[in-house]
């Protein structure tokens, strides 16, 4: 079989249902150098994945333009993410896109981390100006990326939300308001009214990684998403998930570097101390220190526990 391409909603976008998670080679994980990074990129292009994630926050927007130079517009959809709520940051924001990518225009704009109704009538300043930046053709899309519930279930009902990102895996880590249940339905509800649908956190940011065949198959097996965000940050880590994605048997070699490549709990420095976290941990591994929260390595099994706690979803395994 060859990666599989499917209509993102009404979006007139066509994206191939592996997502170029991009996270994982920035600054904020592995912090690839830029050709490095621009490679894996490439490399995954080459193999028929047309689609990227990224956001603001992510400082990896040097990745892209390396690797789209020489190459035309229209051979990687690129989405993006912003916390602006107000017209100007929205402006500041695209600026930014466009000028540190190198490119005319972004396929898909949203609005990062939104919780509900309310947080996205708080950033309507930003909407508008997005909606503005569309008819002009800076923009093809607006969405909002989520890991609430509660928030696709807003979005489905606004005409003006094109596409939605939304957090969704087997065992639900890091859904903060309802279950895998919940979150299915809210989805089945916004494919319903035409929303474009893309996946994230397949593998509860790396804790479900043990049994990623069965977490794969289990979000390519939701009828209502078009395509699936994985974080990628070595050609062995693309192999595996274009050969599960294609439906081919993976490369016992990638499988091999995969299965021993030392992992460890990643706290991100954003943290907001609230400690949940530590209370979830059965093993001692975690506690506050300074407003944050820590982690003893030599005591962490990886079992995840903790990152379900996390309703930022600012712990995971790497």
């Amino acid at each position: 079989m060859e990666m599989e391409y499917r209509d993102l909603g009404r979006t007139e976008l066509r994206v191939s249902r592996l997502c170029f998670g991009s996270l994982t080679l920035s600054p904020l994980q592995a912090n690839l150098g830029l050709k490095e990074g621009a490679g894996l990129i490439v490399a995954a292009m080459e193999r028929g994945v047309n689609f990227l994630d990224t956001a603001e926050l992510y400082d990896n927007y040097r990745y892209i333009k390396e690797a789209m130079r020489g190459r035309p517009r229209d051979s990687l959809i690129i989405a993006t993410k912003t916390y602006a709520y107000s017209r100007e940051m929205a402006r500041e924001s695209l600026e930014k896109a466009l000028r540190e990518t190198g490119l005319h225009y972004i396929d898909i704009f949203m609005l990062h981390e939104q919780e509900s109704a309310l947080t996205l009538k708080g950033h309507r300043e930003a909407i508008e100006y997005f909606l503005q930046a569309k008819e002009k053709g800076y923009i093809r899309a607006f969405g909002v990326s989520t890991h609430h519930v509660e928030c696709v279930r807003a979005a489905a009902l606004l005409e003006e939300i094109q596409v939605i990102h939304p957090i969704i895996n087997i065992k639900g880590l890091g859904i903060a308001d309802g279950s895998v249940e919940d979150m299915l339905a809210a989805i089945g509800l916004a494919h319903d009214r035409g929303k474009g649908i893309y996946a994230m956190k397949p593998l509860g940011g790396g804790n479900l990684i043990g049994n990623y065949r069965e977490c794969f198959d289990f979000v390519l097996g939701i009828p209502h998403i078009s395509s699936i965000a994985v974080g990628m940050q070595c050609i062995e880590e693309l192999e595996t998930d274009i050969a599960i994605f294609e439906n081919r048997p993976v490369d016992p070699k990638a499988g091999a570097v995969l299965s021993t490549r030392r992992r460890s709990l990643i706290i991100e420095p954003w943290c907001e101390g609230c400690g949940d976290c530590v209370l979830a941990c059965g093993q001692g591994a975690l506690y506050l220190k300074d407003g944050k929260a820590c982690v003893r390595q030599e005591m962490c099994i990886l079992c995840g526990y903790c990152a379900a706690k996390c309703k930022n979803f600012y712990i995971k395994v790497v």
